[in-house]
């Protein structure tokens, strides 16, 4: 109760603007959500669904993420709310440590536990901190062994990975392989946006 008073407040000294086109109202305004259905693409061993194509008012609002925007990540985990199959569980992609100490959270985590609630099992982790953020295509499909498994064996349950942007997918390839190895069964990711 004390925290929906103290975010009531807050939004009334600094009310929220759309990480998109900077609309007063909310993290995301409607204008600025993908309206149509999801844009499927095919990776190796992974069928990906997007929210929409990674460009203008999506793009800007996945970064506005990326920048700390907890409302924006609150926008997207409402877009994202029904949109996990029945009886899997979502697995987020988790970012670097050095990212989440700057932003203070992890935007893909986040999102997931406010879709998902207990269907989350954030126990993927990078071993390596190198982002893939800024890499050419070669570099992102060379880099290999980042992420491992930090939790329970998953002993068969059905998996969906949750990411912000697919680019080569290389990130979503070798996450998959790893829950694979942690038991999991995976051949589905859901991504906020998709590098054409």
């Amino acid at each position: 109760m004390e925290r929906m008073r103290l975010r009531a407040l807050l939004d009334f000294a600094f009310p929220p603007q759309c990480g998109g086109c900077e609309r007063t109202g909310s993290g995301l305004c409607d204008t600025c959500l993908p309206p149509g259905p999801l844009i499927e693409r095919g990776l190796p061993s992974l069928n990906v669904s997007a929210l929409g194509i990674y460009d203008g008012a999506l793009r800007r609002a996945v970064l506005a993420l990326k920048s700390g925007r907890r409302d924006v990540a609150e926008a997207f985990a409402e877009k994202l709310r029904t949109r996990l199959p029945a009886n899997t569980i979502a697995v987020p992609v988790p970012t670097t440590a050095a990212r989440r100490r700057q932003r203070g959270f992890d935007g893909c985590e986040l999102i997931a536990l406010l879709a998902f609630g207990s269907r989350v099992a954030p126990g993927l982790m990078q071993v390596r901190g190198e982002t893939q953020r800024g890499r050419g295509r070669e570099a992102r499909l060379s880099h290999r062994q980042r992420f491992r498994w930090r939790a329970a064996p998953l002993n068969g349950s059905r998996i969906v990975l949750l990411d912000d942007v697919v680019t080569t997918g290389a990130t979503l390839e070798e996450c998959a392989r790893t829950v694979r190895g942690a038991g999991g069964m995976v051949t589905q990711a859901l991504v906020i946006a998709t590098v054409p």
